[in-house]
């Protein structure tokens, strides 16, 4: 057995014990951080017989700490792309995909030919979703807003390596944002992924409560949909009558969410199940008339 199979053995067993989910997967890729090489060539060299790269044990004692491991390598994958990430900014989820893929059905059945549909990402964070949709849908003219100045550094980061073509906008996306007011009722798709948990509830996993921002996770209320439906109200001064608003939310507001918007005047207001199953996004239509 090589060293570093013995190594990988035992950081698994140790992010086992430490509660890690993803134990194995999570020593593979450090391994990889730490060879800076990739997770294939680290599977190889468990055959071929390697050495432990130098910093691996380190790695493992920070991961055992549950630093998230995107923390520690730096990056984050989402969709197509590898995002910079880390300390204060909102590492993007798998789950936050299915957003993705909602907003490019919508912009296939809007999209007018000869013209470039608008998008606008409210809290962009690291920038994925509007990085995402840009990417997958190249017509776009996307624009993004973030207020937090360590996670807009991050999304400019990722607009600067991607080289997508964001516009990347530092603001607060509750107010009204002077370089957004020429699209006032021009734009055909706002998406959010916003704060949304209770402020009571504070999230179990350390990786989550200990190390993603306060800022991007608190929805502002006791049923954490303060700051989700004022970001709502902002998106619909900016969408044109008959644009979708796709809004992320906690399973259990799968019908809370909803029911407010409705409330609201929104119109054909659904929601959309994750890959797992869960509660995730919801999808509402601006009225003709507000």
């Amino acid at each position: 057995m090589s060293d570093l199979r013995r190594a990988i053995d035992a950081a698994t067993a140790r992010l086992t014990q430490a509660g890690v989910g993803s134990p194995y997967a999570d020593a593979i890729a450090l391994a990889a951080h730490a060879a800076g090489t990739d997770r294939s060539e680290i599977h190889r060299r468990l055959v071929l017989g390697a050495p432990v790269p130098a910093g691996f044990d380190d790695l493992i004692d920070a991961r055992a700490a549950r630093v998230p491991l995107q923390h520690l390598t730096g990056r984050a994958a989402f969709r197509r792309l590898e995002l910079h990430v880390g300390p204060g900014v909102f590492v993007p989820r798998p789950e936050t995909e299915i957003l993705v893929d909602l907003a490019l059905t919508v912009l296939a059945e809007t999209s007018v030919a000869g013209e470039s549909p608008v998008v606008v990402d409210l809290c962009t964070g690291s920038g994925a979703i509007a990085l995402a949709v840009k990417d997958e849908a190249p017509s776009a003219e996307v624009h993004a807003v973030e207020v937090s100045l360590e996670a807009h550094a991050w999304a400019e980061r990722n607009v600067t390596t991607t080289g997508l073509d964001v516009d990347l906008i530092h603001a607060d996306a509750m107010a009204e944002v002077p370089e957004l007011e020429h699209l006032r009722g021009l734009v055909d798709l706002v998406t959010c992924n916003p704060p949304y948990v209770p402020i009571d509830r504070v999230p179990i996993d350390p990786e989550v409560r200990d190390h993603d921002p306060d800022l991007a996770l608190y929805g502002g209320s006791v049923d954490g949909l303060a700051i989700p439906l004022a970001l709502a109200d902002r998106a619909a001064t900016l969408l044109r009558p008959g644009g979708v608003l796709l809004m992320e939310h906690a399973d259990e507001q799968g019908e809370s969410l909803p029911a407010a918007l409705r409330a609201r005047g929104w119109e054909q207001v659904t929601d959309h199940r994750d890959l797992t199953g869960r509660p995730r996004v919801v999808s509402a239509v601006q009225a003709d008339c507000r």
